[in-house]
C-alpha cells in the first residue's frame, strides 16, 4: 500500500503522540507499505513554525528532509497535474495545504492517513 501522511499525522508519528491511532501506526510501521510526505507538508510545517505555531516541532521544521529520511519515508514533489487538480477541487475548503494533499492523494492513487473525515467527500481513500 502507498500511504500519504497528512501533516499532523507525520508530526504525531515523529513525536510519538498518543493521538495517532493504532491502525495508522501499524500501517506506517509496516515495511511493505511505502510512506510518503508531501512537499506541501514541508511547506506547511515550516510556515506555521515561522509564524510561531507548532510548538515543539522546531527540530522537524529546521530539517524537514532529515526528519523524512530518518523515518525511512519518501518525499512527494508537487507536480503541475496535482497543482491544477488542487486548484480545481470543488467546494469552499480554502486551506491550500489541505487542497494539495487531497489532490496528491487522488492524482497518485494514495491512501491518505488523516483524521480529517471532511476529506472523504473528495473521494480520497482515507485510513485512520
Amino acid at each position: 500500500m502507498r500511504l500519504l501522511l497528512d501533516t499532523h499525522t507525520f508530526l504525531w508519528w515523529v513525536i510519538n503522540d498518543g493521538r495517532l491511532p493504532q491502525a495508522a501506526r501499524r500501517a506506517i510501521a509496516d515495511d511493505d507499505n511505502d510512506v510518503l510526505i508531501s512537499a506541501a507538508s514541508a511547506w506547511e510545517i515550516t510556515t506555521k513554525h515561522r509564524l510561531g505555531g507548532l510548538p515543539g516541532a522546531e527540530l522537524i521544521a529546521t530539517d524537514i528532509a532529515g526528519a523524512i529520511a530518518n523515518q525511512g519515508f519518501g518525499a512527494l514533489a508537487i507536480t503541475v497535474d496535482a497543482a491544477a487538480r488542487a486548484g480545481a477541487l470543488p467546494g469552499p475548503h480554502r486551506d491550500p495545504f489541505d487542497r494539495m494533499l487531497i489532490a496528491q492523494a487522488l492524482t497518485h492513487n494514495l491512501v491518505f492517513v488523516s483524521n480529517e473525515s471532511r476529506f472523504d467527500r473528495y473521494g480520497v481513500r482515507r485510513l485512520w
